[in-house]
């Protein structure tokens, strides 16, 4: 007997090279895998979900987010980046507590599964307590300490015994839901020194990188001027890159800093809403797509965002490297689906992304039957242009109803969004 059967749904496999599509299909799902798909079943189950002709999809991959900062929604907004970071930002992160991180990755989660992501790529401090978020609610993430020396080698010492401790401690817990890398901030936060240091440390302990390259022009100055060099060539100067690194943003790549990213398998986490808000340019994800480079979509965290809302981020991606191009061809919904969800679980090697058997089963169902969903032509374009994250009817991970018909089934929702409140106004008079 199967655990779930989901009926009734127009089901989009996504499946590199295949893409199938079942207008009134089936996905039988046990043991958390997808053991069937198809238009119809002889299996039984103990839960039949009936998607009520809803979008049947992969569970989306946020490559890129500091879940914690939830609780700096809305918080200094339409500042210059130096006074944002300086003035407001660092100054409360100053005064984040284990108990502010907690609550503050709970509404992330929360956020998370209701508008359909069902894994996340995770960069913060005191991050235990964001997995200890991630083994409660059910969500699946990859996980990292976010480590800065600053070329101090005592301070180098100890982000590294924590990133380490910290990699030791969750990777692969909650019964393989968490997955634990290294975090390295930045190249201009952390010495080259330190960076070489992590590069060995992740091959040594098999597991992956996580770091912000050239999300700025300030980072490309600041490394020409310290190395003669932009963060791409550095890295790569010191065989930092491989497919196991996810590289947040990109934003100011030359042709020859993409060629080394395809080349050398780099997975890249293009965050359009946060590179808006904060002016800091456009990441070249066509040319980056042309050249055969993974890319894959973040959303960074609440605070230069204010939402978790991964549909939001595909319909952006898509309209922002149109206009960026001139050519409306540009990134079209069916390239910009696969960087949420195939090329997402393949930057974070987790076995999603599609609905096939076999696969994870992290699956969600999207509403299409509402006023700005109809009519119904194509699923990829709905997807992409229409729908947004309020439309996610149900969301499965590992196999497990996280959220059933808008019914959140994992938590108390209304205490998690009332403890994060009372969290974030405690904060905010500490800053003050």
């Amino acid at each position: 007997m199967a655990d779930i059967i989901i009926k009734n749904g127009h089901i989009l496999t996504m499946e590199p090279g295949k893409e199938r599509e079942f207008k009134n299909g089936v996905v039988v799902i046990e043991n958390g895998l997808i053991t069937e798909v198809g238009e119809k079943t002889h299996e039984i189950a103990e839960t039949v979900v009936d998607a009520h002709g809803g979008i049947v999809m992969p569970g989306l991959v946020n490559t890129h987010t500091h879940a914690a900062m939830t609780l700096f929604r809305g918080y200094a907004d339409d500042l210059p980046l130096s006074q944002w970071l300086q003035q407001h930002i660092w100054p409360a992160e100053a005064k984040l507590t284990e108990s502010d991180i907690y609550k503050g990755s709970m509404l992330a989660c929360l956020e998370m599964i209701k508008n359909g992501t069902t894994c996340f790529n995770d960069m913060y401090i005191h991050e235990d307590e964001t997995a200890k978020a991630v083994e409660e609610t059910g969500i699946r993430a990859a996980l990292s300490y976010g480590m800065i020396d600053f070329g101090n080698k005592e301070k180098a010492d100890a982000e590294l015994n924590e990133g380490s401790r910290f990699v030791q401690k969750w990777h692969g817990k909650a019964g393989g839901r968490i997955t634990a890398m290294y975090g390295p901030h930045a190249p201009n936060t952390c010495s080259q020194e330190f960076l070489v240091r992590v590069r060995d440390k992740a091959r040594e302990d098999g597991v992956k990188i996580h770091i912000h390259v050239l999300e700025t022009e300030a980072e490309l100055k600041e490394m020409k001027e310290k190395y003669g060099m932009c963060s791409i060539h550095m890295l790569n100067n010191i065989d930092f890159f491989d497919s196991n690194v996810v590289a947040a943003h990109c934003v100011w790549l030359s042709d020859g800093d993409i060629k080394i990213l395809a080349e050398r398998g780099v997975n890249i986490s293009h965050n359009p809403v946060s590179n808006m808000k904060l002016a800091s340019g456009i990441a070249p994800v066509t040319k980056l797509l042309q050249n055969g480079a993974n890319v894959c979509l973040g959303t960074d965290g609440c605070a230069s965002n204010n939402n978790l809302d991964m549909f939001e981020e595909m319909k952006i991606a898509a309209l922002l490297q149109k206009v960026s191009t001139m050519d409306p061809t540009a990134l079209p919904a069916k390239e910009v689906l696969k960087m949420a969800t195939v090329n997402g679980a393949k930057a974070l090697g987790i076995n999603a992304g599609r609905i096939c058997k076999g696969a994870l089963a992290d699956v969600i169902i999207v509403d299409k039957n509402k006023a700005h969903t109809r009519p119904f032509y194509d699923a990829s374009s709905h997807l992409v242009y229409a729908a947004n994250g309020q439309d996610v009817m149900t969301t499965i991970v590992n196999g497990k109803l996280l959220m059933q018909d808008y019914k959140i089934l994992c938590m108390d929702e209304m205490k998690v969004i009332e403890q994060a409140s009372i969290a974030a106004e405690k904060l905010m008079a500490r800053v003050k």
